[in-house]
């Protein structure tokens, strides 16, 4: 029987310890904390983007017909000027004849209209003696008259076909040279819409037979900056990007245009900026997404606050400290959490330069309070 008590006398005392200890391990709060260091801080806008040529000719076709011969293919190092393919001419050739034929007819018909003018001039000039002479009658003078103005408007006619038949063959024989696709820029071939056989037709609108970047070694990305962000960013700034088929190095560029045109997706605005890219080693191809960073300011060698300690706030039992207007920190002296004031500056996304205030290089700050807050149970009577 006195075992039976001794063991219930010393599980009590044991669970009164074990309330007191855990009760002040519940009072006495964690908080994790990050030292105030020196370093770098980097500013900059973010934004996504395509990677695309400079300058890209859509190549295309002002007459109908079928692809007879291709000469280039994709990839193809192209000069202006260079023929990269051919439709069927054969149907062009026989226009461009027919054409001629017509102006030579025209050119004929035209001799003759000016050979009945030259016979109407003698006939008027004659039957003008004669009726002076007495020798016929005033209306013959008048038909000759007549017949000399008719046969001169006749010549107008003829010459007026032939101007018309030469623009005729001027349109066939420009349409022949059509027939002949040649590049219209010096570049290289990035797409190749037709193949031989193929039958383009230009009745309605220009078919797109090829696309020529004209020089890849310049390239240029279209980003989507925010509205938000769109004030911050100017022509010159420098540029740092990335895109996914070379994750280990960083590209550099420049900042060349800002579109004032919005661009408006789900009532979300951004602005298109233009930013210029050297590409001497091809790395970077048409199309290719890219991640971006607008490089706003820099700042070297400056003390660094995590913006995890910016945002930090203490548990409900110390809310009263927290009303204080401006940015600030907690730091803890003993074991009481102090707020100090801070002037901050530019900012990296994770660190924000400090300007002034009371903390120090090498000084903890609180970022984070490992502690759960008390759950606060609901007054009144408990149901069962």
């Amino acid at each position: 029987m006195k075992k039976i008590l001794a063991g219930i006398l010393i599980a009590a005392v044991l669970g009164i310890a074990a309330f007191f200890f855990f009760n002040s391990k519940k009072d006495d709060l964690k908080y994790r904390t990050e030292k105030v260091a020196r370093g770098d801080i980097i500013e900059a806008v973010t934004a996504s983007g395509t990677v695309n040529a400079v300058t890209t000719v859509l190549v295309g076709t002002q007459v109908s017909g079928t692809i007879r011969n291709i000469h280039v293919d994709f990839n193809s190092p192209v000069k202006k000027g260079q023929l990269i393919a051919l439709i069927d001419p054969a149907t062009f050739e026989a226009q461009v004849a027919q054409a001629k034929a017509n102006l030579m007819s025209a050119k004929a018909n035209l001799e003759k209209a000016e050979a009945e003018l030259v016979d109407a001039k003698r006939t008027m000039d004659r039957n003008r003696v004669l009726f002076s002479r007495n020798l016929i009658a005033g209306s013959d003078v008048d038909t000759s008259e007549t017949r000399h103005e008719t046969s001169r408007a006749q010549v107008s006619v003829a010459k007026a076909q032939v101007a018309q038949t030469e623009a005729a063959l001027r349109i066939a024989e420009t349409n022949l040279r059509y027939t002949r696709i040649l590049s219209p820029v010096d570049g290289i071939v990035v797409s190749r819409n037709v193949d031989v056989g193929q039958t383009v037709a230009a009745s309605f609108q220009t078919p797109t037979l090829f696309t020529i970047a004209e020089d890849l070694t310049k390239m240029q990305i279209d980003t989507n900056v925010d509205e938000a962000d769109i004030g911050r960013v100017l022509s010159g700034q420098d540029v740092e990007f990335s895109v996914d088929a070379h994750p280990d190095i960083t590209f550099r560029g420049t900042v060349s245009q800002i579109r004032n045109a919005p661009i408006t997706v789900q009532n979300v605005v951004t602005y298109d900026v233009v930013i210029k890219v050297d590409n001497p080693e091809f790395k970077l191809k048409p199309g290719m997404t890219t991640n971006v960073s607008i490089v706003l300011s820099i700042k070297n060698d400056v003390l660094k606050i995590p913006n995890a300690a910016l945002r930090f706030s203490p548990a409900d039992k110390d809310k009263n400290r927290t009303r204080q207007k401006g940015k600030g920190v907690w730091i803890m002296e003993g074991k009481e959490l102090k707020r100090e004031p801070v002037t901050v500056g530019v900012s990296d996304g994770n660190y924000t330069e400090l300007v002034s205030g009371g903390i120090k290089e090498g000084q903890e700050v609180i970022i984070e309070s490992l502690s759960k807050p008390k759950e606060v149970r609901p007054s009144g009577p408990r149901m069962f």
